[in-house]
């Protein structure tokens, strides 16, 4: 089975398996490749945007942005400017889901590119504290209010492009295709980082820092170059040829499908908290409360975003096979024993035991919800209102734990100066996300295409 599941990562559908459908369009291999690898590759771009801010907020942002505040105060601070990001996500879904819904997913994946690639380049311009004082911050909260508002109309439709293209069985392996755009974001974002970690710490304040968000140009012409050369999905088209678009989406899901909504964003909670507190939280934790090298703990992260790029689709896979809510249970149960022992065993200050911590604790906690994730949430919502509901439910979680994991694991810190409230708050949400799981009802085997 190990063996089927690499294969079906590589080969792409042939067109008679595509054509499998019951109800379903007519998609040829060559266009499904194309789907794939556009969507890929641009959530790759968006989340690479995204991400690299974490990193500087964990590392300059309190340096430059917020000098005059003390070291914790300033990382608070710093975090505080890093979740406004989320808290702007459900903006984007609701804006960018509403024209998906009504005018077509394409035209909105190519605007939420360029939203966020502005958005991520003028960070890299931006003057600092000592240049212009309380502006830095000021247009620094700004421009990740537009990274946040890019991000969060980005996710629905590059899921959406991919599952209402692919065929009914694969559609938990495509729709984690997708997904693997966020470990990839991580892997670049920290590789470049850490490729810059070696310059002397004076030219990393001063320019160093800037060359992540600079390279996004690069990144995004290209991501853009590949999107416009696709074609609505099928889904999408039937629901137009019938004249039968969603007047107003949002109020649709919000109104009409309240426990879908509720349950959707239940599902997201933890698995977003813990990435976060892996990726963001754990290098303060790692560089400040226990003294250990930068370089150390975003080598860390980087292994665990690579082992990603296998582990997700694995789980995508098996979505496909035993079913979305079994995978999803097994996530939720072991993130409560990850709360248990990740800090004891990131304590131990040994290098070997954290990377494999953080790389193994993010696969089981993260990736396993997070890969069928990509099927099982759309999945969730009719072709009517499937971007607005897929896309509200997840940026609301992502507001409510992703983006304020951090300063919440931050605050509990500095409060008690211990890690168990933490490990607390991660079970809490853990049994959140099982709960939502027990809700739900298993969506593998529904034809999408007439919902």
């Amino acid at each position: 089975m190990a063996v089927q599941g690499a294969e079906a990562l590589v080969a792409p559908p042939s067109a008679a398996a595509v054509r499998d459908e019951p109800g379903g369009t007519a998609t040829s291999g060559a266009e499904m490749r194309r789907v794939l690898w556009a969507s890929v590759i641009g959530t790759v771009v968006e989340w690479y945007d995204f991400l690299i801010y974490g990193t500087a907020a964990a590392l300059v942002f309190n340096k430059i942005f917020f000098p005059t505040l003390d070291p914790m105060a300033g990382t608070l601070a710093a975090f505080g400017s890093y979740a406004v990001g989320f808290v702007a996500r459900p903006l984007g879904g609701v804006v960018f889901g509403h024209f998906g819904d009504r005018i077509g997913r394409k035209a909105m994946l190519t605007l939420t590119m360029l939203i966020m690639g502005l958005g991520t380049f003028l960070i890299g311009c931006l003057p600092t504290y000592a240049h212009i004082g309380l502006w830095a911050p000021a247009l620094l909260v700004l421009l990740r209010i537009f990274q946040g508002i890019g991000v969060g109309g980005e996710w629905g439709g590059a899921v959406l492009m991919v599952i209402e293209h692919a065929p009914a069985h694969r559609r938990g392996l495509y729709g984690s295709l997708v997904q693997v755009g966020f470990p990839a974001g991580v892997a670049a974002s920290t590789a470049t980082f850490l490729a810059l970690s070696t310059l002397p710490e004076a030219d990393f304040l001063s320019w160093g820092w800037r060359v992540p968000f600079l390279l996004s140009a690069i990144l995004v012409g290209v991501a853009l170059f590949i999107r416009l050369r696709l074609v609505e999905t099928p889904a999408f088209a039937k629901v137009k040829a019938e004249r039968t678009v969603a007047r107003m989406p949002f109020l649709e899901v919000i109104l009409g499908q309240p426990r879908t909504f509720l349950i959707a964003v239940g599902l997201k909670v933890s698995e977003v908290a813990w990435v976060y507190l892996l990726t963001v939280f754990s290098i303060v934790y790692a560089t400040g409360t226990l003294g250990l090298p930068k370089r150390l703990i975003l080598d860390a992260i980087l292994c665990a975003a690579v082992l990603e790029f296998a582990t997700m689709p694995f789980f995508g896979w098996l979505s496909d096979k035993v079913g979305r809510r079994p995978i999803y249970i097994f996530g939720a149960l072991v993130s409560v024993v990850c709360a248990l022992v990740v800090f004891r065993l990131l304590d131990t200050r040994d290098p070997l035991v954290i990377t494999l911590t953080i790389a193994v604790i993010m696969s089981l906690t993260h990736a396993s919800m997070f890969g069928p994730q990509g099927a099982f949430m759309p999945e969730l919502f009719g072709t009517r209102v499937r971007y607005s509901g897929a896309s509200l439910g997840c940026q609301v979680a992502a507001a409510i734990s992703g983006g304020f994991s951090p300063i919440v694991a931050s605050s509990l810190l500095a409060w008690t100066g211990a890690t168990w409230p933490i490990s607390l708050f991660m079970i809490a949400l853990a049994v959140i996300s099982l709960v939502a799981t027990l809700a739900a009802t298993e969506t593998r085997d529904l034809d999408i295409a007439r919902q």
